[in-house]
């Protein structure tokens, strides 16, 4: 038995999460990238839904306008999720706020779903604020991903992954 796998038993709350979300409109069901959804698609190692120009099409003219991460947007976005951390009281061990997503490493003894929906809403408001977005307009997709980190060597390849990875397939934890 591997030593991970008992420290995995012994701990009730994870070292640390990886943090993944999307920007409004920028990764649409039926892309060639793959996609998923909330009733087949939603488990780790399912199989994704297979692209279709068609869907794509369909979703892009129902959603509107994507909602992209300029030079001062993202700046914005950093300074927004720093915020949380400190207010809250979370650890930032990476933060790389690119031009279509956001990724983190952070820990809290808290709900990785329940922090995710925090950076979200402070960016949102600070991106209204600064009026860089429109009080109306969608900025962030729906949810996102919330990778449990149980070790160490998992924190540091998602440190790794978040900072020099981008580009790169994203570290099995296991």
């Amino acid at each position: 038995m591997k030593s991970d796998y008992i420290e995995f038993q012994e701990r009730s709350v994870a070292l640390a999460y990886l943090i993944t979300f999307r920007c409004y409109g920028t990764w649409l069901h039926g892309d060639e990238r793959g996609s998923v959804d909330r009733r087949i698609h939603n488990h780790f190692g399912d199989p994704k839904i297979d692209p279709n120009k068609n869907w794509v099409s369909q979703e892009s003219k129902s959603a509107g306008d994507a909602f992209l991460l300029g030079s001062a947007e993202r700046g914005v976005v950093e300074r927004a999720i720093r915020e949380v951390c400190t207010v809250r009281n979370y650890a930032l061990y990476a933060l790389n706020v690119r031009t279509e997503h956001v990724h983190l490493v952070t820990s809290n003894n808290g709900q990785p779903e329940r922090m995710m929906d925090a950076f979200k809403a402070y960016a949102t408001r600070a991106l209204r604020a600064s009026g860089l977005a429109a009080v109306d307009q969608k900025i962030w997709s729906r949810h996102g991903s919330t990778r449990y980190l149980w070790t160490d060597e998992h924190v540091l390849k998602a440190c790794d992954y978040v900072s020099l990875g981008q580009g790169g397939e994203l570290p099995r934890f296991e």
